[in-house]
């Protein structure tokens, strides 16, 4: 299973956002600290989700593309409402966008998966 430099990029990206995502929704809501690691958040994700594309399967997009779309989406509307000062529809679109992050984490660690297949062979169970 092969690791092209677009599926290192995607994996690095994402991991990022898997960190920086769970120290933004750790912190005090609404402080600089807050701000800064949510803005980390936001371009980490936006480029898991735009490097996305560069990932495809026999040269063609799969249902997954969806996911990025998606989450390109719910960026820019939580980015909107707080701007609008809807803390709640932002904190729900955030909320969203990192648990759609994490489950899309867990189906990359399936054993089938390239990561998963890394993964597990590592550590001896595959």
């Amino acid at each position: 299973m092969e690791f092209t430099p677009v599926i290192v990029a995607h994996i690095a990206a994402a991991a990022g956002a898997l960190v920086f995502g769970a120290i933004t929704l750790s912190l005090r809501k609404g402080t600089p600290t807050h701000k800064l690691f949510g803005r980390i958040w936001v371009v980490l994700m936006a480029a898991t989700a735009l490097v996305s594309f560069g990932i495809r399967s026999n040269g063609s997009f799969s249902w997954i593309h969806l996911l990025s779309i998606w989450t390109l989406a719910a960026l820019a509307a939580s980015i909107y409402a707080i701007i609008r000062g809807n803390v709640k529809a932002h904190r729900k679109g955030m909320m969203s966008a990192y648990a759609g992050l994490a489950i899309a984490g867990v189906f990359a660690l399936l054993p089938g998966r390239r990561l998963g297949h890394l993964v597990w062979s590592t550590v001896g169970l595959v």
